[in-house]
């Protein structure tokens, strides 16, 4: 017959997710919170039952922010340098200024940007889809 300790290490290692416990005088576990585990309870309701996300769920368990503008041009702020870069390099020496760069640039943030915001709400609605589904799957099981 295995000893105290051993039951309580087998315990342990059977844990699907490891937690951080104190052991009493009278050997009894009780489970701490960790500080992950108080940052994921943190949008619980007062019950102890998670509070329905207000938008789509990614695969990570992230809520997906609905698309916007803002976003988007921040993102083609972060390109344009790359852009601008990536056709400085390339463009033939002969035709290397910087007014043939910067209208390069621009028409390239043209379709970059409206195509990128399209992209976003593109996903943002397969996800609010994919989610809905789920939801419909899951009360018919019920």
């Amino acid at each position: 017959m295995p000893s105290r300790k051993q039951r309580r290490r087998r315990e342990k290692l059977q844990r699907h997710e490891y937690e951080y416990v104190i052991e009493t005088e009278t050997g009894e576990e009780v489970p701490v919170e960790s500080p992950r585990e108080a940052e994921r309870t943190k949008g619980t309701a007062v019950d102890g039952r998670q509070k329905p996300p207000n938008g789509p769920v990614d695969r990570r368990g992230r809520t997906m922010q609905p698309p916007s503008w803002a976003r988007v041009f921040r993102r083609a702020a972060i390109f344009a340098p790359i852009i601008a870069v990536f056709i400085y390099l390339t463009l033939p020496e002969e035709r290397r200024s910087l007014p043939a760069v910067l209208f390069n640039v621009a028409l390239l943030l043209t379709f970059f940007i409206p195509f990128s915001y399209l992209v976003d709400r593109f996903m943002y609605r397969m996800m609010q889809r994919r989610q809905e589904r789920e939801r419909t799957e899951r009360r018919g099981a019920r």
